[in-house]
């Protein structure tokens, strides 16, 4: 008999320790609120996002840096985690990031998967090809090989020209890989956002390219987030005071060079 007393108040006592503790974890979720949120990008599309080669391997750019005024305006710290931009959305969707920038188009598909902000940035598509490549207009591009990166707008801009004249698509993960592809000769052209072309124009003077035509409702980049995401609207909220007060100007001053 005494030692089921003894048993017994054993076990009152354990659950009374594990009681507190789970109390004690619940108040520790709740007190410790996520302060830090995590920027998936694709680290290859200088000015937006890139590793300054040979200073640091910090990952910089115009998206990096608007999404840690937004984020510190909110109260939060930013961590950029690096990919390819194929795995972007998905990234969002498995839990691994809490939003994407990466010059991201809203596209109708993207959005049955994620949610996006409103557009803080407008470009357009340029075809890069060889000075002596003898491509000028999309008609040029009949039986050549154009690259695309894996994931991006650009694949559907090449889809469209394949519906105008026969091309051969091939697609590579990185924009740098299809740089290489056209100074090997394997690609006779790529389709790059102009303001990232442009960048490689300056430093690559073989290279030239003309601009397509746009889609006014698939134009522009926006952040990306989880669906049903409450930090949508609040990152719009501060993205919107960002272009009344001028602050979003001076980042694309600052990144190109110029008005938007």
């Amino acid at each position: 008999m005494k030692k089921a007393i003894i048993l017994l108040v054993t076990m009152m006592m354990t659950v009374g320790i594990l009681a507190a503790c789970g109390t004690g974890e619940k108040a520790n979720k709740k007190s410790g609120d996520k302060k830090e949120l995590v920027m998936a990008t694709s680290a290859d599309y200088p000015p937006f996002e890139y590793v300054e080669t040979g200073k640091s391997d910090e990952i910089i750019g115009f998206d990096v840096d608007l999404a840690k005024t937004i984020a510190s305006k909110l109260g939060y710290k930013v961590t950029v985690k690096d990919m390819d931009f194929g795995g972007l959305v998905q990234s969002l969707k498995s839990g691994q990031a809490d939003f994407v920038l990466a010059g991201m188009t809203p596209t109708e598909k993207r959005k049955k998967n994620v949610d996006f902000s409103d557009i803080y940035y407008t470009a357009q598509h340029l075809v890069v090809s060889k000075k002596d490549s003898g491509i000028e207009t999309i008609e040029d591009l009949k039986g050549k090989t154009v690259g695309v990166q894996l994931g991006s707008i650009q694949e559907g801009k090449a889809e469209e020209i394949n519906k105008q004249v026969p091309i051969k698509i091939e697609n590579r993960n990185r924009i740098p890989d299809l740089i290489q592809e056209i100074k090997s000769g394997r690609f006779d052209a790529a389709i790059i956002e102009d303001t990232v072309a442009k960048g490689y124009f300056e430093k690559e003077k073989e290279f030239k390219g003309f601009t397509l035509s746009d889609d006014p409702e698939e134009a522009g980049s926006a952040i990306a987030f989880q669906k049903n995401s409450d930090l949508t609207a609040k990152f719009n909220k501060e993205l919107k005071k960002m272009k009344e007060n001028g602050e979003l100007q001076k980042l694309v001053v600052k990144w190109f060079g110029g008005e938007q």
